[in-house]
């Protein structure tokens, strides 16, 4: 035989050994070309929509997604670990000592626990586990414990102005179970799975999306991340919601499905079941009709108190966003929260000339006379040493007006 057809013949054989290789690597791993085009979906909507993880929008809005991780909307929930808690374990600071019970918080390996230790009874419990995180940390954290795959709130939080375990707030000074359900857990993750909707704390662990991410507010976006990743050229978004393309009402429904109250007296599906660019009276609305202004506590109904403020009912296009970009962190962004204020204040030179005079007068800070802290009344911790219950919670007010002098100087 020739040495030519030796060398072709080598050649065909190595050919067929490569391409026998190829089959069988394909037959044993998916491509991963076909798993980018169908990225997993990591819990369904009840309309049948998937959700991918805020992860998969890093691909085109970097800067968005980069931004938006330093947000509260981000922590406000997270799986329990060491980065996450804030609390200590440390001993001597690890304790909450109430009338009933005694707390002790300890770590074991990568594990939290809370321990109970009655007082004056016989009677012992096994240690809960830290598993979940609510809560940013700017007012403080509490957390949630799974038994099998039902949530339960831990009697323990942490207060961070005090830098100290308190007794979370609504619980007694003895030891309760209180179970997690959607209408606690709705304005902390993205979406939970109920599997007893409506009334039980029995979720699937495994469909709990944490934080507030993209899909709360843009809904899920499987087939939005599908079809531009087919489409790399496309230029106009699809199957995604154009917030701006909606009315104000839905604009400020998007934030009012967390910010307007409990809304506990549910209309129609459950509480994750309200979509953004669909209307929120719809589905939820508050229990007891919301009354004056000063009736509305400053914890949880933004939504309530801005729009009864004169800002808001003398512009016609203002909502949430006209002052909250909601991808970025603008906590104590004096500067830029003024330039807001100025913007919609400039109408004439003689309204203009008041308010920058007004603006150096006060400290250059708007927010604060017109936005001052209020204590919540909706919130009470008992802090040690205290005798009574009293709410330590300041938040700021979304009623924009001139306060009085005594209002301002709430302690």
């Amino acid at each position: 035989m020739s040495k030519k057809l030796i060398l072709l013949k080598n050649a065909s054989t190595l050919l067929v050994t490569l391409v026998l290789l190829s089959l069988i690597y394909y037959c044993k791993n998916p491509k991963l070309e076909s798993d980018y085009y169908n990225p997993k979906t990591l819990a369904t909507h009840d309309n049948g929509e998937g959700f991918v993880g805020s992860q998969t929008c890093m691909e085109c809005h970097a800067d968005i997604y980069t931004s938006h991780l330093k947000t509260a909307h981000h922590r406000t929930s997270a799986i329990a670990n060491d980065s996450t808690i804030l609390g200590s374990f440390s001993p001597g600071s690890n304790v909450l000592d109430l009338e009933y019970v005694k707390f002790t918080m300890e770590r074991r390996l990568d594990t939290f626990y809370q321990h109970i230790a009655y007082k004056n009874r016989l009677k012992e419990s096994p240690p809960a586990s830290f598993d979940i995180v609510i809560g940013s940390g700017v007012m403080g954290q509490t957390y949630l414990n799974w038994k099998d795959d039902k949530l339960f709130q831990l009697q323990s939080s942490y207060h961070k102005p005090a830098d100290s375990w308190v007794n979370s707030p609504g619980f007694p000074t003895y030891a309760i179970e209180r179970p997690v359900r959607d209408g606690c857990i709705k304005c902390h993750v993205t979406f939970a799975k109920n599997k007893n909707i409506g009334e039980g704390n029995q979720y699937d662990r495994e469909k709990i999306l944490y934080g507030i991410e993209c899909e709360r507010c843009h809904r899920p976006a499987a087939k939005h991340v599908i079809y531009h990743r087919k489409h790399p050229e496309a230029k106009m978004s699809k199957y995604m919601m154009h917030i701006d393309s909606l009315s104000r009402q839905q604009r400020l429904d998007v934030c009012a499905q967390c910010h307007s109250g409990p809304q506990n007296e549910q209309l129609k599906g459950n509480p994750f079941s309200f979509l953004t660019g669909e209307n929120l009276s719809e589905y939820s609305r508050n229990m007891s009709p919301l009354g004056s202004s000063e009736t509305l506590d400053v914890h949880g109904n933004q939504y309530g108190l801005l729009t009864r403020s004169a800002c808001f009912k003398q512009s016609p296009t203002m909502d949430c966003t006209t002052c909250h970009d909601p991808h970025k962190n603008q906590r104590g962004n004096t500067a830029y929260f003024n330039q807001k204020c100025i913007q919609c204040h400039t109408n004439n030179a003689t309204k203009l000339a008041i308010v920058q005079n007004h603006i150096e007068v006060r400290g250059n800070d708007c927010i604060a006379c017109h936005m001052p802290k209020m204590r919540s009344q909706s919130i009470s911790i008992k802090l040690a040493g205290k005798d009574s219950m009293a709410s330590s919670f300041r938040i700021r007010t979304h009623l924009i007006k001139v306060y009085d002098k005594d209002s301002l100087a709430l302690p």
